[in-house]
């Protein structure tokens, strides 16, 4: 055969067919370069990687047409003004937990976690097929944001103490770095709640200048090493029983943005929500079991402290929503769900739980 005599043909022939047309939904990408700002640091992958992953589904579903540079807390923005610099337009996108700024209105907490809530799945079904990403985004646009959900911890643990907590009482007088909603409900019962940085708690706990410290769970306490300073690790953590992360976007920019690209950054902050909850899943375990084998002691509330502590944020949702009718609005609503939600898990997901809890305790897993 005359090999370069067919391709010499062979090169005349393609260059007489007229070009293939690029498909027509990549005529339709401009290329944009957006800045997303965490109120994380980089040290808590699970978490400031979430970040990370939206931004990789965002390029790689628009041939890199989208990119989305993030930054870590503190960079380009203060860890718990992202959502602020977000809302003035000085930054196009965040990634943050919306109850840092439920001192600016208490309605932002209810976007991440409040005392007693949803755990994570009940969240979702809240978010997505509840109207509470609808009732959220209502609130949202007061501040110029638009918020998808993008990461949930799951529950969280009740954190670190220097004491064993055996009732009530012993939670008197107790300085307990906790922010947020958290903190003011628990300060109900006696904590005097303590707001520091995560850079400052192990310091802290080892001069005594506080008596304990919540962080998230195992996975991320374990590198901090609390339990050589505060050895008694208690659970639950009933003030995060699912926090969910979101990416906030200015409104203004979301609008500017193509049917295409909005659809694309809704459904990147779907896979990276589920996918963070999946990292947290696959790594507490491990990180627990090491926890109890360098001497952390675990303990759970114990029940006059969860019940006072439950009165307590009844109380205070009580006490806001006489004067905050956003928050009641979205209080009632969410409410109404966490009694639907508790009616369906004490029938299918408790019953089954429990007994395989059962047989690992038993070791049959």
């Amino acid at each position: 055969m005359d090999r370069r005599g067919f391709m010499r043909k062979a090169g005349i022939a393609a260059a007489a067919v007229p070009a293939l047309a690029s498909p027509a939904i990549a005529q339709t990408m401009p290329e944009l370069k957006w800045r997303m700002t965490s109120s994380f640091p980089k040290a808590l992958d699970t978490i400031y990687g979430a970040a990370e992953t939206f931004s990789k589904f965002v390029a790689e579903a628009t041939d890199n047409k989208f990119q989305i540079q993030v930054f870590p807390g503190g960079e380009i923005a203060p860890p718990l003004e992202a959502a602020n610099e977000v809302g003035k337009g000085n930054v196009e996108m965040c990634h943050t937990a919306s109850y840092y700024y439920w001192g600016k209105d208490p309605t932002y907490a209810f976007g991440t976690a409040v005392p007693f809530g949803l755990n994570s799945r009940q969240q979702n079904a809240w978010m997505y097929h509840g109207g509470g990403m609808e009732l959220m985004n209502e609130f949202y646009a007061t501040q110029n944001l638009i918020a998808f959900p993008c990461g949930n911890t799951g529950s969280q643990m009740g954190g670190w103490f220097r004491k064993e907590i055996k009732s009530l009482a012993d939670l008197q007088g107790v300085k307990m770095r906790i922010g947020g909603f958290g903190g003011k409900v628990i300060s109900k019962v006696g904590v005097v709640p303590q707001q520091l940085p995560g850079a400052q708690i192990y310091e802290s706990l080892e001069k005594g200048v506080i008596d304990a410290a919540e962080w998230v769970g195992p996975y991320d306490d374990e590198k901090l090493g609390f339990y050589k300073v505060a050895p008694y690790y208690c659970y639950p953590g009933w003030w995060e029983g699912g926090a969910m992360l979101h990416t906030m976007i200015n409104t203004a920019k979301w609008a500017e943005l193509s049917p295409t690209y909005q659809s694309i950054i809704k459904t990147a902050c779907q896979a990276a929500n589920v996918d963070m909850q999946a990292k947290y899943d696959a790594r507490n375990p491990e990180a627990l079991k090491k926890l109890v084998g360098s001497g952390a002691i675990l303990r759970p509330f114990p029940q006059d402290v969860m019940e006072a502590c439950f009165n307590a944020a009844k109380e205070t949702y009580a006490e806001i929503s006489g004067s905050n009718a956003p928050f009641k609005k979205i209080h009632d609503a969410m409410m109404a769900v966490r009694a639907d939600q508790y009616l369906w898990f004490q029938i299918s997901e408790f019953t089954f739980d429990r007994f395989m809890m059962g047989q690992q305790q038993k070791k049959m897993l």
